[in-house]
């Protein structure tokens, strides 16, 4: 099969807003590029690598680019069609360009090449004191005595690269119990049910609209030795089923829930969080850029949640609350 990779030209505000509305068009798949993140981390890993290749330098430069990718048929001209409908809604707000020129380029691509070519871009990540965030397809010499946890992300959100991952795991570093029960709300990779269950979580129960993220997460888990007698893995639309929503309450209650997505999904879930956690249980949420971090505190708060700590890492938040 082919695909269509289609770039959309933002900005760095215009990220979070941008995949909120891809999201709710049913895209959660997406690849984010951004000059001053790749120089940045570039900048402050020095210690992995002496070289960048000069092409993989100029691949990164200009704009900010959020790259999704559809099936080169009718059902993926389809939902191109979708987006670059709601793409010409998304501009007629922007009356001060805060979100960039919104311009789509679109290559055809081999699945081959859509399956490996973006590997070069992941390196292991060193997350708080304990942790390290490891490609399956990288090596570090005995682990540098961390917990390593290995992932083969998959086209789909949660490598840990991003600020917000960084973000999530940090706090679950510090957070997690033995045996607590957590529960990840828009799992993507996996990356922060299984990470809990590495550092001592005795279960995990993971969720995404997205149905490819249920393979991707199970096969993560397996990498690291994590088996479906701790973990679950659903896909589901946690904000509209109503039946989704009475299933996951049953399986609880959780001692954590942690929801890495958008502000435009945090608001309307924060009202539905509570009845999935213990008594003085713990909300981890994050994904929220700056100009939206008043909006979803005063959600959180307007349903029964006291806000414990705000983590920021450049323009991106993570509240945590009880």
């Amino acid at each position: 099969m082919d695909w269509l990779q289609v770039s959309i030209y933002t900005t760095p505000q215009g990220i979070e807003p941008l995949c909120g509305r891809l999201y709710n068009l049913g895209i959660t798949g997406v690849e984010i590029q951004d000059k001053d993140d790749f120089e940045d981390f570039l900048e402050n890993n020095k210690q992995y690598w002496d070289y960048v290749d000069e092409e993989l330098r100029e691949k990164m430069n200009g704009e900010t680019r959020v790259k999704i990718y559809v099936s080169d048929n009718e059902t993926g001209h389809n939902q191109l069609s979708a987006v670059r409908d709601d793409l010409i809604s998304f501009k007629s707000l922007d009356s001060e360009n805060i979100f960039g020129s919104l311009r789509v380029e679109i290559d055809t691509m081999h699945e081959e090449d859509w399956e490996n070519n973006w590997k070069q871009y992941f390196k292991p990540i060193y997350v708080g004191d304990r942790l390290v965030i490891k490609p399956e397809w990288e090596t570090i010499p005995d682990g540098d005595g961390k917990i390593v946890f290995n992932i083969d992300p998959g086209m789909t959100f949660g490598s840990g690269q991003h600020e917000t991952t960084r973000l999530c795991v940090e706090t679950l570093d510090t957070t997690v119990k033995k045996g607590d029960k957590v529960l990840d709300l828009g799992c993507g990779s996996g990356i922060l049910s299984i990470i809990a269950l590495m550092l001592g979580a005795g279960e995990a129960r993971a969720v995404d609209i997205d149905p490819n993220c249920k393979k991707i997460a199970y096969s993560n888990a397996a990498l690291n030795g994590i088996g479906k007698d701790v973990y679950t893995v659903l896909d589901g639309n946690i904000l509209i089923d109503e039946e989704f929503k009475s299933s996951t309450e049953k399986s609880g209650p959780y001692d954590i829930v942690v929801a890495n997505i958008v502000a435009d999904v945090i608001i309307p879930l924060a009202s539905d969080v509570k009845r999935y956690l213990k008594d003085g249980g713990t909300f981890i949420a994050s994904g929220i850029i700056e100009m939206r971090i008043d909006e979803v505190k005063e959600a959180i708060e307007k349903n029964g949640f006291e806000i414990q700590e705000i983590k920021k890492e450049n323009d991106w938040y993570c509240i945590i609350s009880r």
